[in-house]
């Protein structure tokens, strides 16, 4: 996928402008930092989980971990990581551009609570090259009203 997917859903709000594109790699927390010029827990990381009925994506920041015990307790299932394959079928995106805007019907949002330190983060747009500035009102509202949860340590 390209960013093409996620400007046209970000149209809804006249934000298709504000998505970056890059020269160079942002597919990781540490590039994304540095073509932004911002703290890598700013990065606010898209991670694609199995799920009984498809898959999970818990978009947290750049500097937290799944905490397993809480993963389980809220979803029921073990935290297991999407294959790179699945990821793309899955979610519509590949490894290294998997945002939380328009993902595939299977695919369930959820903004975990470590986000929540920040005022504005940077999410993937699609692309192993591109992000867009957010308040935490925009991200929950362009990811569909995705619900907060708490299934990560920072």
């Amino acid at each position: 996928m390209s960013t093409d997917r996620v400007r046209a859903h970000l149209a809804r709000w006249g934000a298709q402008d504000r998505v970056r594109e890059f020269p160079v790699s942002s597919a990781t927390v540490e590039l994304a930092a540095q073509a932004l010029g911002c703290e890598p827990r700013r990065i606010a990381k898209t991670l694609s989980f199995y799920a009984e009925d498809g898959c999970v994506l818990v978009v947290a920041a750049g500097d937290a971990r799944v905490d397993n015990q809480k993963f389980k307790a809220q979803f029921g299932t073990k935290a297991r990581m999407l294959s790179p394959g699945d990821a793309e079928r899955l979610t519509g995106y590949r490894v290294g551009g998997v945002c939380p805007f328009a993902v595939n019907g299977g695919a369930r949002v959820y903004l975990d609570a470590s986000l929540r330190r920040f005022e504005t983060v940077f999410p993937a747009c699609g692309s192993a090259n591109s992000a867009i500035e957010l308040t935490l009102d925009e991200l929950s509202r362009f990811a569909a009203d995705a619900p907060w949860v708490d299934v990560c340590r920072y």
